[in-house]
């Protein structure tokens, strides 16, 4: 019996949610990766291609900030993105969980987001 990969099938759940999961200028896309130390998080409008805000656990100013376990972290990470967005004058967005399942640091994630203004 062949192994699964797990990389290979979250990369397949990815796909299969991106074909109905698409950021617009008026609602951008909130895009989550997630490694097992770092969890990074991006507003990308899609018709450009273009990141609008980011933020990450490895960006230097926020890993000072950073204690606690890794769901505290993508809570922190989660309230910068909803200040970065709002600061750029982004309030809706789409939720792209990347093949993910919305549990863990992924809900810690989004739930932070919408507590700090963003609405998906």
């Amino acid at each position: 019996m062949a192994k699964t990969d797990s990389r290979k099938a979250r990369l397949a759940r990815h796909a299969r949610l991106r074909e109905s999961v698409h950021g617009t200028a008026e609602r951008p896309r909130l895009c989550v990766f997630r490694s097992l130390d770092h969890i990074y998080a991006q507003v990308i409008d899609d018709e450009r291609g273009h990141t609008l805000c980011s933020a990450s656990t490895l960006e230097p100013e926020v890993a000072q900030k950073l204690a606690g376990d890794k769901k505290a972290r993508a809570g922190m990470i989660g309230a910068l993105l909803a200040q970065r967005s709002l600061e750029a004058g982004i309030k809706q967005v789409v939720f792209d969980r990347g093949g993910y399942k919305y549990h863990g640091r992924v809900k810690e994630l989004a739930e932070a987001a919408r507590k700090g203004g963003l609405s998906f």
